[in-house]
């Protein structure tokens, strides 16, 4: 066995030749056409009402799940919930679209009490909407439209969303995210590689720019001294 001190480094260790390095994470969010699909494709206003509020929040699956009556904030245009790691009761904002759907969710099959969980199955007994449920939802969605999108794909599309909007600073999202640590949000600032390719084929199909003089220099003059 080798002994190094405490402040010598491990020698690098070379891969199989064979064996390839991993790709690195990127989250994967829903282009705008494609979310629109997704939203057509909903069969209830409570669907409607959940992915939209997902996708509005940035909540995680369970942490919008667990949303009780008396956690919806009306005029604020925001909903509290439990965020995941620090268990702390924190809010977050939902878009106008999505309280609409709420509202006409709640007008369907009645108001939750205070201490009800907003989100219930819409058959059988009456009991809460389970993250599995909710998952189940989506996989019919995905069947219909010939996709493969999960729960927590809403939330890499609210970042995303928000890190491509100029208005707004990093830490903005991450407040709004409930990111701690400014590494956590590498992967959301690289650009992803399809919109990075549609750019460059819009770059070569544009005309190239042409020439013109600056302004104060005479055009005749110009030719006289550098020729047609």
């Amino acid at each position: 066995m080798v002994h190094r001190g405490r402040i010598a480094t491990a020698p690098r260790e070379n891969r199989a030749p064979l064996r390839q390095k991993k790709s690195e994470w990127l989250p994967r969010s829903i282009p705008d056409d494609l979310f629109d699909d997704l939203m057509e494709a909903l069969r209830t206003n409570r669907d409607r009402a959940l992915v939209s509020m997902y996708v509005s929040s940035g909540a995680r699956a369970s942490e919008l799940l667990g949303v009780h009556g008396d956690q919806i904030d009306w005029a604020g245009q925001r909903v509290w919930v439990v965020s995941k790691g620090s268990r702390l009761l924190e809010p977050v904002p939902v878009s106008p679209e999505s309280l609409q759907y709420l509202t006409m969710y709640f007008h369907e099959h009645g108001s939750p009490r205070p201490d009800e969980l907003i989100w219930r199955a819409l058959h059988g007994k009456p009991r809460p909407l389970t993250y599995h449920a909710a998952r189940r939802m989506l996989q019919r969605v995905n069947a219909v439209l010939g996709t493969d999108w999960s729960l927590h794909d809403f939330r890499h599309t609210t970042i995303n969303r928000m890190v491509a909007d100029p208005n707004l600073t990093l830490p903005e999202i991450m407040a709004v995210s409930r990111h701690r640590q400014v590494s956590s949000m590498t992967p959301y600032l690289r650009p992803r590689i399809d919109e990075v390719f549609q750019k460059v084929q819009e770059h070569m199909a544009s005309p190239r720019p042409q020439p013109t003089l600056t302004p104060g220099y005479d055009p005749d003059d110009f030719s006289v001294v550098f020729g047609a």
